[in-house]
């Protein structure tokens, strides 16, 4: 998603080690505990999370927006973060949902 921020030129990381430490040493461990709850409910955690993280990365200046990128012209540049903790908060619930998917896959397990 860096990659896809920074070619499309919406936002990036300042540094490439924050990749790994935002989606491998933030993301992954909260998934893991949001896995047994309801896809809503790992949504709204995954909201706080994800608004505590963005909220963070550009406070702090270790994130970038691009001036005038494409969600600041469709909502507004008071909505850019809000917009990408929205967006980004789907990925605890839809990737526990791909694991699960192919755990059952794998390891031939019905649940």
């Amino acid at each position: 998603m860096n990659w896809i921020g920074n070619e499309a030129e919406i936002a990036r990381f300042n540094n490439w080690w924050q990749v790994l430490s935002c989606y491998i040493f933030y993301m992954v461990p909260i998934s893991l505990v949001l896995r047994e709850l309801p896809f809503h409910r790992q949504y709204a955690y995954g909201l706080i999370a994800m608004g505590f993280l963005e909220f963070g990365g550009y406070f702090f200046e270790t994130s970038y927006a691009f001036p005038d990128n494409i969600l600041d012209q469709i909502f507004g540049i008071r909505n850019f973060t809000l917009g990408m903790a929205l967006f980004f908060a789907f990925y605890f619930p839809l990737g526990n949902w791909a694991v699960g998917k192919i755990y059952q896959l794998v390891f031939k397990v019905k649940k």
